[in-house]
Order: C-alpha cells, then sequence, then structure tokens
C-alpha cells in the first residue's frame, strides 16, 4: 500500500498529538502512526503537570487531579523530612489515559489521520516503512518528526543526536480513600532505593503514584526489588490496604539535557526523543508541549516556503546552552552514592539557604525556554 502526507508523525504521546494537531490546524496534511493499538495503555508517565503548564497550555481540568501545594522531602532514614509549602497550586496530577484520548479526538478533529497499531520500520528509497494491521505501507511524506520516546528509530533514521544518559523508572498507580490530609508530593532521597535520583510517592487523595527511579546499572537488586521494597514503607500513604488493582508504569527516562542536533532535512524530533527533560526533575510534560510548538512554527515555514533548510532554526544547540546550570546540579545528583552522603546533604537543605534554594527547584516560575 502507499500513502502521502505532508508530515507524517511518529509516536502519539503528548507530543507527537500536539505538533499533529497544530500541523493540521495551519492546514497540513498530517498522519500520525503510533504503535499501541490504544492510546490509553503502557503509560510511561506519573502525568504530574507544574503550574506554568497548567497556566499555559488549555488542558481538560476533568481529567486532572486536585491541586499540589505541598512537597516533603526525605532523607534516607525518612528522620526529620524538609517540608516545603507554596501559597499557589503547584502541581496537578493527570489522568494520562483520558487525556490521551482527548488529545487524540482534538486532533483528528482538525483532519490529523491517525494510524493506531501501527509499527514505523524505517526510510528506504525515499519512503517511510509503516506496518499495521492492514500489512505494510509506504509513506511519501516531506517531513518526519521523531516523537517516538527516548529510544528514538526515528532520530537514527535522520542521522540526529541520540539520547545517551538515561534512568530508567517504575511505579504503581492506584486509588485510594479520600482522607483528610492535604495532598502532597514525597520525595525519598535515598541511592539504596533510587540511585542517581528519587524515590516519590504522589497522593492527590484521589490516587496514589509510587515509584523508583535510578540508573539501570547501580540498583542493588534491580529496579524492581527496589520498588517492591518502597512500596512497603513509603511515606505518605493511608493505612488502608493497598487495593489489588493497581497499574503499573516504567520506562527510560533522558536526563542528558536537551540534544544538539534535532532536525536535519529531513525532519525533526520533538518530547523524550529530543531530550526534552528537564536534567535535574526529570520532568518532561512542560518541555514537550513547548517544543511542540516551536516544532510546527518550524515545520509551517518549510513547508510554505519549500525550503527544508527552514528547519535549521530548530536548534537544540542553542537551547541547550540554558540548561547548564540544571545539568550541573544533574551531575552532582548523579554522585549521590550512598546513604550517608544523602544525609549530609540534609544538614545544608534543613539551613534557610538550602531551603530557599528547594522552594526555587520545586516552585519557580522557570520552565523550558522559548526558541
Amino acid at each position: 500500500m502507499r500513502d502521502d502526507a505532508d508530515v507524517l508523525v511518529v509516536g502519539a504521546g503528548l507530543a507527537g498529538l500536539h505538533t499533529a494537531t497544530l500541523l493540521a490546524r495551519q492546514g497540513h496534511e498530517v498522519l500520525l502512526a503510533e504503535r499501541r493499538p490504544g492510546l490509553t495503555g503502557a503509560i510511561r508517565t506519573t502525568g504530574i503537570f507544574v503550574r506554568k503548564t497548567l497556566d499555559d497550555f488549555p488542558l481538560p481540568p476533568e481529567h486532572l487531579g486536585p491541586p499540589i501545594r505541598r512537597v516533603v522531602l526525605h532523607p534516607p532514614g525518612r528522620g526529620r523530612p524538609v517540608t516545603l509549602e507554596s501559597e499557589r497550586d503547584e502541581y496537578r496530577v493527570g489522568d494520562m489515559g483520558p487525556l490521551y484520548a482527548a488529545a487524540a479526538r482534538a486532533a483528528a478533529d482538525t483532519g490529523v489521520r491517525m494510524a493506531l497499531g501501527t509499527r514505523y520500520e524505517g526510510r528506504r528509497d525515499g519512503a517511510h516503512l509503516l506496518t499495521g494491521p492492514d500489512g505494510p505501507t509506504r509513506v511519501r511524506a516531506r517531513f518526519v518528526v521523531g516523537a517516538d520516546g527516548a529510544r528514538s528509530r526515528v532520530a537514527r533514521d535522520l542521522g540526529l543526536d541520540r539520547n545517551r544518559h538515561l534512568l530508567v523508572g517504575a511505579e504503581e498507580v492506584f486509588a485510594i480513600p479520600r482522607g483528610t490530609a492535604p495532598p502532597t508530593f514525597h520525595c525519598v532521597l535515598d541511592p539504596s532505593l533510587a540511585p542517581g535520583y528519587l524515590a516519590w510517592v504522589v497522593n492527590d487523595g484521589r490516587h496514589a503514584h509510587v515509584g523508583v527511579a535510578g540508573y539501570a546499572d547501580r540498583f542493588p537488586d534491580g529496579m524492581r526489588r527496589a520498588l517492591d521494597r518502597f512500596g512497603a514503607s513509603a511515606p505518605g500513604l493511608p493505612d488502608a490496604d493497598r487495593p489489588g488493582e493497581v497499574e503499573r508504569r516504567g520506562g527510560p527516562i533522558p536526563v542528558g539535557g536537551l540534544l544538539r542536533r534535532i532536525s536535519g532535512p529531513g525532519g525533526l524530533l520533538v518530547g523524550d526523543a529530543a531530550g526534552a527533560v528537564s536534567p535535574l526533575t526529570a520532568g518532561g510534560l512542560d518541555p514537550c508541549l513547548r517544543l511542540s510548538v516551536h516544532a510546527a512554527d518550524v515545520l509551517d515555514d518549510a513547508l510554505r516556503s519549500g525550503r527544508p533548510d527552514a528547519l535549521e532554526r530548530y536548534d537544540g544547540a542553542a537551547l541547550r546552552a540554558r540548561f547548564r546550570g540544571r545539568l550541573a546540579l544533574r551531575r552532582g545528583l548523579a554522585q549521590v552514592r550512598t546513604p550517608a552522603v544523602a544525609a549530609a546533604a540534609f544538614t545544608l537543605l534543613r539551613t534557610p539557604v538550602g531551603r530557599a534554594a528547594a522552594r526555587r527547584i520545586l516552585f519557580g516560575d522557570r520552565s523550558f525556554p522559548a526558541p
């Protein structure tokens, strides 16, 4: 089979759906291919949206959990945690299945053609190869957008940079009984549980997210056992027994910062494929939406002008320069290898200077830099 489009978007996460929708609104023919047969399964993100994203993007409020203003930072022994309260609503956790479904409906309403259960197989003889329920298809598109995750096949085919610095994470999500405690985001800094990153509990009063992430080769007994160990004594959970129905999520998290070469004459990368994830916090939903806006603007210019070199202004190196501070903090966090070192860090964190720095990171107004 053969097909044609102005743009082929590979991957139907928020980055791919948002890019496809914006391009279709500008009048371009867009085909979106997603290997999953449906968008509500195999979710890989906790779904934490920060205040800046909630202010700037019209996310459907019915698919967002209650606002969270409270963050509690725990040392390895869990004693003397540091509690930070904001005067503003800082976080909301999205119900990602319905959010993806709503974004897919918005894409379809603008004219995006969706090909679910369809795998991108690469580029050959000037065409992109897809394999779906009806067999193989050759797609001729003027540009391809790689929204296909941290280990992007599109990035390889376009000869662009690929993520080399990855964490792996896993979490369990389950409903909890309504309680009286305020919605809270708990972070545990313990290298024996989450080497190079954090273990977390997000309790928004409706659902709990219990997870760990770190460098794959540093988990003493593997990530799954670390999650089981943490889940048995995770802070901030109600006393009620955990329900039998638990959603399990997991996947790679790029933390090397935005890649330098994220575009070429044949297309560009967005979302995790472009490394558009905060190196320190590993938050990727705000960067994926903001970078998608830039990607759609650049592609619209290239399509209307007929000049592929218009993609040159989609420059990861220029944006990466604004991540120097967060990259330095990422390198510092990666060096916290023992519980003793993590506990010592809390000595500074409990001072006024340390608390102010933590508030700036957790409650600051900065977002992904504008191009």
